[in-house]
């Protein structure tokens, strides 16, 4: 099997946008938004869709060391002390969101995220995981996942986890070449992986991720073969590939990375390329931007029934819901409202000891908003715009509402990424690698704004 894009359509579309987790995007947050904004959309969910389940996401920043590539909030420490801080303003900030809308709701998503919530001490990861159950209600056949260092980490560590009633496990791997790993200050034997993620499977958790990373330094073709060909002999449930967005100027931790050693963009692109085939000829189903999963896996299932999701996590099996977020700048979901809490570990203590909830900004959706974001999140998850459920669930007609967008859409048809007919639009099997590309047609912010160099490449 050979994917699905040419190199020339690869190179035409190596571009900046949105990763679109939400639209709108979280660079159009304003700080006009506040927690008495916040309270009364939880409010509002309190009075009238209690039943629907919850996502939960709980941000975790500690890390030991820093990774030279890493773009996440985070605070770099080796004093575990001040995780046992943390865990007492989080659980103030849980008895802050209850207090509004109740205990008890039931979750279907649980993530962990960082930094790195294997940070924590088993006995904090305990403490954490009863604080939570004390609050909401953990429903069968959720899907709880923990991302997961594996320097952090024994097959003990992965009992414990279990136990607590994680289900899935994201390891960051990046790269298995050494070279690599040290240009990165993130050194971590392929052999430890190896033996991690087949405990993981002993143990009987669902599914596991891997997090791979190409454009990182000293990183060449060649190389990174060899890193696909020992992932694809780990044969993990998914594979998240993401492209390295060099910027320096935003994320301190890059300035460390010496640019001379990043490869070409057309090396970068030859390693795009080279793993597209070496993940389809491997059976990976490709589901979506930067995520691969076995045929048998969950989300590749989600995909091939039309059930697929997105977040501020990434793509889900889980129907779209409200989201709960909990820590130093953690971005949340209620109703027609997001919202992202404090980014430093200070103003976040600061809020929840003056007995407020930790809100420094977000946005209320406009009715176009919320038209968009059906559309983005159905190219997106479905690869598809059906005009007559976009016409009902919004009281519009398609095809005069968006007659700029589809004309916009037509070059897109003459290169063979979608289809387009009288019912709607659909993107095609070479489109699919693209569909941020598409989605990006239906952005109002950016037509407006041309500046998208905050983004990280579409491919």
């Amino acid at each position: 099997m050979s994917h699905a894009i040419s190199d020339e359509l690869l190179k035409r579309f190596d571009i900046p946008g949105p990763r679109y987790t939400s639209y709108p995007t979280a660079d159009r947050f304003v700080e006009a938004f506040t927690e008495s904004d916040y309270v009364q959309a939880l409010e509002q969910r309190r009075a009238g869709s209690m039943a629907l389940p919850l996502s939960l996401y709980v941000h975790v920043p500690f890390c030991e060391s820093v990774c030279y590539y890493c773009a996440c909030n985070k605070v770099i420490t080796k004093h575990h002390e001040k995780a046992a801080e943390y865990l007492r303003y989080l659980s103030r900030e849980v008895e802050l969101q209850v207090a509004h809308f109740g205990k008890g709701h039931s979750v279907s998503q649980l993530h962990l995220g960082g930094g790195t919530p294997t940070f924590l001490s088993d006995g904090e990861l305990e403490d954490l995981m009863a604080m939570i159950r004390r609050n909401f209600t953990l429903v069968p056949g959720g899907e709880y996942s923990i991302e997961v260092d594996p320097r952090t980490v024994t097959g003990q560590r992965l009992q414990t986890l279990a136990r607590l009633g994680f289900n899935r496990l994201s390891f960051g791997v990046q790269d298995f070449d050494p070279a690599v790993q040290k240009a990165v200050h993130r050194v971590q034997p392929a052999e430890q992986v190896f033996e991690l993620v087949e405990t993981a499977r002993k143990i009987g958790f669902e599914s596991v991720n891997v997090d791979l990373i190409y454009g990182l330094p000293l990183q060449t073709p060649e190389s990174f073969a060899r890193t696909l060909a020992q992932v694809n002999q780990l044969r993990p449930d998914r594979i998240a590939l993401y492209a390295y967005a060099h910027l320096p100027s935003r994320f301190k931790p890059q300035r460390r990375i010496v640019a001379a050693e990043l490869p070409s963009p057309g090396d970068k692109l030859s390693m795009l390329s080279a793993s597209l085939d070496a993940l389809s000829e491997a059976g990976y189903v490709y589901v979506g931007m930067d995520h691969f999963a076995l045929p048998t896996d969950a989300l590749a299932v989600a995909k091939r029934q039309g059930r697929l999701h997105r977040n501020f996590q990434g793509y889900s099996t889980q129907p779209d819901c409200d989201l709960i977020a909990l820590g130093v700048s953690a971005i949340g979901r209620i109703g027609a409202t997001y919202s992202q809490n404090a980014k430093t570990l200070e103003e976040y203590y600061d809020a929840l000891d003056q007995g407020r909830l930790p809100i420094i900004r977000g946005l209320a959706l406009t009715r176009d908003d919320l038209l968009r974001r059906s559309v983005i999140m159905s190219l997106m998850c479905q690869g598809q715009l059906q005009y007559e459920s976009i016409n009902l669930g919004h009281l519009i007609d398609c095809r005069t509402y968006f007659v700029r967008e589809l004309e916009l859409l037509a070059s897109f048809a003459e290169q063979g990424l979608v289809s387009i007919d009288e019912s709607g639009v659909q993107v095609t099997a070479t489109g699919w690698y693209l569909v941020r590309a598409i989605a990006m047609v239906f952005d109002k912010n950016l037509q407006v704004d041309q500046d998208r160099a905050r983004f990280s490449k579409i491919i």
